[in-house]
């Protein structure tokens, strides 16, 4: 519970102020609210903590970052829609002008920085993409897949570079990716601002514990991620337990192969997936499983299967 006044006393401060307006823009860092800020990193996490204490900022650990966002949007919006008014009253801050050129800086350290990781790893990359058919023709699939009913709260579990949020997060109610990577999660950053997705929520997390209540999606997508799972049935089962009555859970991976190479250089845990098996999987979730689509055309076959919660059934009352 956040009183009134305390909530006041935070924004006091006209640093406080601008520390909102940044992350109203993008989710930052400590260290890159402080390099915008031109103010030392201490001074800044005190002035952070105090937005946390009233709920008005959230922060998120990701390997040794820490990432905040504005809080709960109850909470935050009647705070912007006042400032806006007021801005349109009195004229847009000094302040506002300056932060903004000093967040471009940072919106260009993070491309410089993740175009080295991935060209340093986009050879490994290219090899596996050229042992199947074009991604162009796996994401047609996908969304040929999604085409039959609103996305709605869309959840992508392991999202890598963020492409499925790339493509489906326009079309959703909400978009969300989770991935156990910090630096997956800084590229992906990158590539949905670049692709004008800057909303779109980022978290760290492992697939067989994600950091989000029972029941908050509609959409679930598992894209090219279970072939990496130690227990892949422990892993659908929680990606279920994110589905609401009638939600679907899409997996997209490799139909079963003799790569043995994969485990050594990619470290693939699974050569892929029988239908039977990932079918098994997903009914042992209390999902509605089916095989949507093979799709042939190199060495190695990828599989679409989906799994339905489903609807509540209705108690009939004698």
């Amino acid at each position: 519970m956040h009183d009134t006044p305390a909530l006041f006393r935070s924004l006091s401060d006209p640093t406080r102020l601008r520390i909102l307006a940044l992350l109203r823009a993008m989710e930052l860092s400590v260290g890159e609210l402080a390099q915008v800020l031109g103010q030392s990193q201490p001074r800044v996490s005190r002035h952070v903590k105090i937005l946390i204490d009233t709920g008005l900022a959230e922060r998120r650990k990701e390997g040794s970052w820490v990432f905040l966002s504005l809080g709960d949007a109850a909470r935050v919006q009647p705070l912007f829609n006042m400032l806006d008014q007021w801005a349109e009253i009195d004229g847009q801050d000094h302040w506002a002008a300056a932060d903004a050129a000093r967040l471009t800086a940072v919106r260009a350290d993070r491309a410089a920085a993740a175009e080295r990781y991935f060209a340093s790893h986009a050879q490994d990359w290219d090899d596996l993409r050229s042992l199947h058919i074009a991604e162009s023709e796996v994401e047609a699939a996908v969304a040929r897949a999604l085409a039959d009913r609103p996305i709605g709260r869309l959840i992508d579990i392991g999202t890598g570079t963020g492409r499925m949020l790339e493509l489906f997060g326009p079309a959703a109610d909400r978009a969300l990716g989770v991935d156990r990577s910090p630096e997956m999660l800084r590229l992906a950053r990158v590539k949905l601002a670049e692709a004008g997705l800057a909303a779109a929520e980022l978290r760290q997390g492992d697939m067989y514990s994600l950091p989000l209540p029972s029941a908050s999606a509609d959409t679930v997508i598992i894209h090219q991620v279970l072939h990496y799972a130690q227990q892949p049935a422990d892993a659908v089962a929680e990606a279920a337990r994110l589905l609401g009555p009638g939600g679907r859970l899409l997996i997209v991976d490799f139909a079963p192969h003799e790569r043995e190479e994969l485990r050594i250089r990619d470290a693939h845990i699974r050569l892929g997936f029988a239908d039977d098996a990932m079918l098994k999987y997903l009914d042992s979730a209390g999902l509605e499983g089916r095989v949507v689509e093979h799709l042939e055309g190199g060495e190695l076959t990828v599989t679409l299967w989906t799994g339905e919660r489903p609807e509540a059934r209705l108690k009939v009352v004698a």
